[in-house]
């Protein structure tokens, strides 16, 4: 439960800001390259924010650097994303397996209880009692189970659908940033070669 209530803490902040932080950055990015930039560092408190910010934040690189720091970038913010995935997992893998070991344990403790001369007598009541009892822990390792499977479903779509929103906006940023480098490459050419120039002869 308590793997469980983090994770929908985490995926509620995430998912009401995310579409507000990624249109604020990449409305930027078009305008201007330095404003793009500000806005990302004011929401590193954000996975995508974090994840857009580390691009931009290094210092006019070259596409294959910049390329590079992305995805390190997704990949960290991704594999936070699916903190507690693996105590699910073991909690839905376990459950069922604790709650069926309690039943078998509580049925050969009521069956030890009883000899072949009791059968058919009243004293036999109180076995069919503890079998009842015993199957609880069964039922109760089920529901433990299905409970964690749903929400383990549940916080594997949202991870899925980040994995799609990450592509997207990595690729999106990375196209306007190969358009800035070739137009400052192609000012930087223009300005270093000496203009066209002739003269006559006398």
């Amino acid at each position: 439960m308590g793997v469980i209530f983090d994770r929908i803490w985490f995926w509620s902040r995430v998912l009401l800001q995310e579409r507000q932080i990624l249109t604020s950055v990449m409305e930027a990015a078009y305008r201007n390259w330095d404003a793009a930039v500000q806005i990302a560092r004011d929401y590193r408190e954000h996975p995508i924010g974090r994840f857009l910010y580390t691009p931009l934040q290094l210092k006019d690189p070259e596409p294959e650097v910049f390329h590079l720091a992305m995805e390190s970038a997704a990949d960290d913010e991704l594999a936070l994303m699916r903190r507690g995935d693996k105590i699910l997992e073991a909690v839905i893998a376990l459950s069922p397996l604790l709650g069926l070991l309690g039943t078998v344990l509580g049925l050969i403790n009521s069956l030890g209880s009883i000899s072949i001369s009791d059968l058919g007598t009243a004293s036999t009541a109180g076995v069919t009692l503890g079998i009842g009892e015993s199957l609880i822990s069964t039922a109760v390792g089920l529901v433990v189970a299905i409970i964690s499977l749903a929400f383990y479903r549940l916080f594997q779509a949202f991870f899925f659908g980040q994995v799609r929103i990450f592509r997207k906006a990595g690729s999106d940023l990375e196209v306007l940033y190969r358009q800035k480098w070739l137009e400052s490459g192609e000012e930087t050419a223009s300005k270093a070669s000496p203009p066209f120039s002739s003269s006559k002869k006398s």
